[in-house]
């Protein structure tokens, strides 16, 4: 069966017409790629490789190009942002490219008042805890994405066979920081919020959950053949508070890209409780932190789904012995599952020694190629 045909499988006509013509799924350019392969519950050549916050500060390449440069400014320059995200695909040899790209970007295209301070991470000038907040914020214009549109294209025409992965985040992590007006341990102010204005928290959810969807809705036309949905603080939720207010929003965002027939990851830290309600949020592919084996997580949704994960970061930093039993464990967790996209069960720590991650992807084909042979 040839790789056009295989991918034609993939996607239906009403969704290949909903692509520009020379996009990768398209022409077909990725459909042989591991990555697509795994992220699609087939096996591919060998177990792909990629890792969340793979381009930026372990390398001292992003670190070149991002001097003097704050991080928004770098996010929305579509040169710089391509050659960040490319960065290390070229060191590492990793089977995908995330698009560098922040959060916060989406509020800031379309007008909210918000910057990433160093050391502390994105804050807000004014926090968002009214329904007369809420509806005073604007609405992301389609021109304003058209700097993502654009590295996206610059990236993909770079990147060859390689897929490019978009992300966004999800419509909770949004609203979480728009609430408290910056980083939170415990996100208190949002999950007050719930429960004291439930028609307040509706209102911003679905403000979040429409900005999230244009934002991954750009990246797919302009080049992206996966998707990611980052949840980075669902883990601070019980289940029973995800499903009644968080998973109707994140919903909201997957269905808006489903058309596209792209895969979609799913991928939230802590979230152990809530694998089952993130999936029926309308994913294809579940992420999974370090907390949890993946047998387990397949234990837990069911059998049938792709999982991606889950290497402990902190293992970057042991030596490479401790690494390697380390990673063998997650390699044979995840044969329980119908196709495992190898990752990191929480982003690069900035002190990783590069070439640790060089070695990981090296190893992991290397020994994931002679299984699949």
């Amino acid at each position: 069966m040839t790789a056009s045909s295989r991918q034609r499988e993939l996607l239906t006509a009403e969704q290949l017409s909903a692509l520009p013509s020379d996009h990768p799924l398209h022409t077909t350019a990725v459909a042989d790629s591991p990555m697509i392969a795994a992220l699609t519950g087939r096996t591919g050549a060998h177990a792909p490789v990629w890792f969340m916050r793979q381009a930026g500060r372990s390398l001292p390449e992003y670190k070149k190009v991002r001097e003097g440069v704050p991080m928004l400014d770098a996010c929305l320059n579509p040169a710089l942002a391509a050659e960040i995200t490319l960065q290390p695909v070229r060191r590492h040899g990793v089977d995908a490219a995330i698009f560098f790209s922040d959060i916060v970007i989406p509020m800031k295209l379309a007008g909210v008042d918000v910057d990433i301070v160093p050391g502390r991470g994105p804050v807000l000038g004014t926090p968002v805890r009214t329904l007369e907040d809420i509806q005073a914020l604007p609405e992301l214009t389609d021109e304003a994405l058209d700097p993502i549109r654009e590295a996206v294209a610059l990236t993909v025409k770079e990147l060859g066979d390689t897929p490019l992965i978009g992300f966004a985040g999800a419509p909770f992590t949004v609203a979480a920081y728009m609430v408290e007006g910056g980083p939170s341990r415990d996100h208190l102010r949002p999950r007050t919020m719930m429960h004291a204005d439930p028609e307040a928290w509706d209102a911003l959810g679905q403000w979040a959950a429409r900005t999230s969807a244009q934002f991954l809705a750009a990246q797919i036309e302009a080049g992206a053949s996966a998707v990611q949905l980052f949840d980075s603080w669902a883990g601070s939720l019980s289940e029973a508070d995800y499903r009644r207010f968080v998973q109707p929003h994140s919903a909201t965002t997957l269905a808006h890209v489903a058309h596209y027939g792209v895969p979609r990851i799913h991928f939230g830290t802590g979230t152990a409780e809530l694998l089952p309600a993130m999936l029926d949020a309308g994913a294809d592919v579940i992420g999974v932190d370090y907390r949890l084996p993946l047998h387990t997580a397949n234990e837990r949704i069911g059998s049938g789904v792709p999982l991606q994960g889950n290497i402990d970061p902190a293992l970057l930093a042991a030596g490479w012995d401790a690494l390697k039993e380390h990673t063998d464990s997650v390699l044979e967790s995840g044969k329980t599952a119908p196709s495992h996209i190898v990752n990191l069960g929480h982003g690069v720590p900035p002190t990783t020694d590069p070439t640790v991650l060089t070695r990981l992807v090296e190893y992991i084909h290397e020994v994931t190629a002679v299984e699949v042979r």
